[in-house]
């Protein structure tokens, strides 16, 4: 199984994207959890462009992505993992869990860096907050972590499979937990004691500075609790609470890719600190 997934990474990894997508859309028709401000449809064509748009920009300046660097890393000799006497099943759990924390401590580096949080917005911006919010990012944010994942990957020198099994991990979470569905609250709870739920990271997308800075995991939940960044409930209540970031409420044109694109280049923040914005 695990020679079958290397051998045809991208059919695993766009069929996993489609079909987790997909499901999605139906459950989040089927039980939404909030109603929705916006079109769907227009923010599902544009949330979809700019993923569009990101791949292009990846494939031509980062032709070989992760898993290329993988492959290189694992040919070298690269890394901590090189000189781990583990068995492949340990290995391949280890560097999971590793790369998981790393794009947790990223995400938390990415809202107290001014410059970073410029290019987070993008994703922040969203009105409404369903699957395809989870793959909404400018393209230079895309580009920054993956100059991120290669430094990770080079450091630790994971197997290329545990790589690829991450990604589709990473990726199929995302959708999940920024899903409109509705969980019943008995198993969201028993869920969030080890993995981010849709309720849990509905919170970090708050308008509210201390919820925004709050349940950066898009994995596993552990990191934010054991950090002390973990908030269980949104003040307001997830029908009530207000999602996007303060003085975008209203705009519809960061829904657009054209807008989304240029709100990196927008407003004035002063006195940036973590919890401390001050807005303009």
């Amino acid at each position: 199984m695990l020679e079958f997934i290397e051998n045809n990474e991208s059919a695993v990894r766009l069929g996993f994207f489609f079909g987790i997508l997909m499901l999605m859309w139906l459950w989040e028709t089927l039980a939404p959890r909030r109603p929705l401000s916006v079109s769907r449809l227009f923010r599902w064509v544009n949330n979809l462009g700019i993923v569009v748009l990101n791949t292009l920009v990846l494939r031509v300046v980062f032709p070989a992505a992760a898993v290329g660097m993988a492959a290189i890393a694992q040919k070298n000799g690269w890394g901590l993992i090189s000189v781990l006497e583990w068995n492949s099943a340990l290995i391949i759990f280890f560097s999971i869990i590793v790369l998981d924390f790393m794009i947790w401590l990223q995400h938390v580096a990415i809202h107290a860096i001014p410059v970073f949080w410029r290019l987070h917005r993008v994703h922040h911006a969203d009105r409404d907050y369903d699957t395809t919010t989870g793959l909404r990012f400018h393209p230079v944010e895309i580009l920054l972590s993956m100059v991120i994942k290669f430094i990770v990957i080079i450091a630790l020198g994971p197997p290329v499979v545990a790589v690829i099994l991450f990604e589709v991990i990473l990726n199929g979470m995302a959708m999940f937990n920024h899903g409109n569905v509705r969980l019943p609250l008995p198993l969201d709870k028993v869920l969030r004691t080890l993995f981010v739920t849709p309720d849990m990271h509905r919170v970090h997308h708050s308008v509210e500075d201390d919820e925004a800075n709050s349940n950066f995991g898009f994995n596993l939940s552990i990191w934010d609790r054991l950090f002390g960044t973990y908030v269980d409930q949104p003040r307001a209540g997830h029908e009530a609470m207000t999602i996007g970031i303060e003085g975008f409420e209203e705009k519809n044109d960061v829904n657009r890719i054209d807008g989304m694109l240029l709100l990196p280049f927008k407003g004035k923040m002063s006195g940036y600190v973590i919890n401390r914005r001050t807005w303009k």
